[in-house]
């Protein structure tokens, strides 16, 4: 079985110097691990600014920089394992200290100083990562500078416990292919992002989300469960409705779930996460 170009970084001139063996390629090199500095970044699917976005880094994730190609960094994201091409002045190396909290609130912003009313940068969304090394009052700063509102952050290792009252934050966000921020996100994405809040790791596209847990009992959906079509996924938010990041609708909606069969047709999968939540793994930032 070929592996899976969307989470394999290699291609057939050049791979990962940890695939040798593994992956065929002509030479194999290291990576250079590298700390996104912005908001957020996208990953395209070639070195071009118009290029499709397939996935979406934010603010403190990983990212595993093999080859550059112009203004283009070619690697793999370390938090979701996706391959692609993101922008080099979208990155500072990867030194310092390890992230200490994220943020938990749908958005927030940092600012310059400890202050409401000083210099606002952002925003910064949910599920971001920083590494906070000072306090002061109401306020966190960031190893990169910003003074966050420390309410609307959480230390690693504070999860959420309900992966749906995640996805409900974001209720009314524009639907956007390959986004998983608060500005913009697809379907997977959504469910990606409200896993993470919990703790727990999860693949960025829908069919690979479809392998989660295990099958739900038929006609019995519950608050949690994934339904799975042929490229689409939404989270059940009790027995009738289903919170998703829809195309049709262009934006994170609830809708019955059988109006979304009648749309759709019959769902390829329905997971429970809930019945097997002890031996979903919890992922490290």
């Amino acid at each position: 079985m070929s592996a899976d170009p969307r989470v394999t970084l290699a291609r057939p001139d050049l791979a990962a110097a940890a695939l040798e063996g593994l992956a065929p390629a002509e030479r194999y090199a290291p990576t250079q691990a590298l700390r996104l500095s912005r908001p957020s970044a996208p990953i395209l699917a070639a070195p071009d600014p118009g290029a499709q976005q397939v996935d979406q880094l934010l603010y403190g994730e990983l990212f595993d920089a093999l080859d550059r190609q112009g203004d283009f960094l070619w690697g793999q994201a370390r938090r979701d394992g996706y391959v692609g091409f993101a922008p080099a002045d979208a990155f500072a190396p990867a030194e310092g200290s390890p992230p200490t909290h994220r943020v938990r609130h749908i958005r927030t912003y940092a600012f310059a100083e400890p202050s409401i009313k000083a210099a606002p940068s952002g925003p910064f969304s949910l599920n971001a990562l920083l590494a906070i090394e000072a306090e002061e009052g109401d306020f966190a700063r960031e190893a990169g500078g910003g003074w966050f509102w420390r309410a609307h952050l959480a230390p690693i290792g504070g999860f959420e416990t309900d992966p749906a009252t995640v996805a409900e934050r974001f209720l009314g966000a524009p639907y956007l292919w390959g986004g998983r921020d608060s500005l913009g996100l697809d379907c997977s994405g959504l469910v990606q992002q409200a896993l993470y809040a919990c703790g727990l790791a999860c693949p960025r596209d829908n069919d690979q989300q479809a392998a989660l847990g295990r099958d739900a009992p038929t006609g019995q959906p519950a608050r949690g469960d994934l339904v799975v079509w042929a490229g689409h996924i939404g989270m059940m938010l009790d027995a009738e409705r289903l919170i998703h990041a829809s195309g049709h609708w262009m934006a994170v909606v609830v809708e019955p779930l059988a109006a979304v069969v009648a749309r759709n047709g019959l769902p390829s999968a329905h997971r429970r996460l809930s019945a097997r939540r002890s031996s979903l793994r919890r992922r490290r930032p």
